[in-house]
C-alpha cells in the first residue's frame, strides 16, 4: 500500500496575482505646488519692491517687457464680473484640488494639478491680502510679451502660467488616454474588450 499522496487537481487555472496599484501622488501634487507658489510669491514681491512707478523694461531681445500692473480681473485681464467673484472661484478650485488629491496615483495629473493648485493659490493670496482689501485685492502682473502694455497679448504672472501649463498638461494627458488613478483607459477598453470575448 502506497503512502505517497497525490497533488490535488484543480478544476480550474490558477488566477494571476491582481498588480498592486500605483502610489499615491499627494506628496509629488504638494511639492509641486509649493515651490510654483514660492516662484510665484517671490516674483511678485521682487516686480512691487522694483518696478512700482517704473516704465517697462525690455528683455530677451524685446521677446518679454516686465512692467508692474496691478489687475482687478481674472487671468489674462479677463472680466468675469468683480474681483470677490474670481476669489470665491479660486477658494473652490483649492479645495476642489486638495480633496481629489487623495485619489492621485498618476505623476503627470498631480504635477498638472499641482500647477493649477499653486496658480490659484497665487493669485488669491493677491485677492485677499493686496489692495483695495479683503476679496478685492487687484493682482499683480508683471510679464508682457512682446510688446509693452499688453498690446500685444495680456500682461500675465508666474501663477497664470502655472495654471495654463497645468491645464495642457492635463488635456494632452486626458487625449492620450492616462486617467487620474494611474490607469490607461485604452488599458481598460482592451480589458473590457477581452473580457466580452471570454464571456461569448
Amino acid at each position: 500500500m502506497s503512502t505517497e499522496q497525490e497533488p490535488e487537481q484543480t478544476t480550474g487555472e490558477a488566477e494571476p496575482p491582481a498588480a498592486a496599484p500605483p502610489k499615491r501622488r499627494i506628496w509629488l501634487l504638494a511639492v509641486v505646488a509649493v515651490l510654483a507658489y514660492a516662484v510665484d510669491l517671490v516674483t511678485k514681491i521682487i516686480v512691487t519692491a522694483t518696478l512700482e512707478g517704473e516704465e517697462p523694461i525690455r528683455i530677451l531681445g524685446g521677446a518679454v517687457y516686465l512692467q508692474l500692473v496691478r489687475n482687478p480681473y481674472a487671468a489674462f485681464g479677463m472680466d468675469f464680473g468683480g474681483t470677490w467673484i474670481l476669489a470665491i472661484v479660486a477658494m473652490l478650485v483649492v479645495g476642489a484640488i486638495i480633496w481629489f488629491s487623495r485619489r492621485l496615483r498618476s505623476a503627470g495629473w498631480a504635477v498638472g494639478l499641482g500647477l493649477i493648485l499653486a496658480g490659484a493659490l497665487g493669485n488669491l493670496t493677491d485677492r485677499i491680502f493686496r489692495a483695495p482689501g479683503p476679496l478685492h485685492g487687484h493682482v499683480v502682473d508683471f510679464i508682457s510679451a512682446f510688446q509693452p502694455n499688453g498690446d500685444f497679448f495680456p500682461v500675465f504672472n508666474a501663477a497664470d502660467s502655472a495654471i495654463s501649463i497645468g491645464a495642457v498638461l492635463i488635456v494632452l494627458l486626458s487625449l492620450l488616454g492616462k486617467d487620474y488613478d494611474g490607469t490607461s483607459t485604452k488599458t481598460k477598453k482592451r480589458a473590457d474588450e477581452d473580457a466580452e470575448e471570454g464571456t461569448a
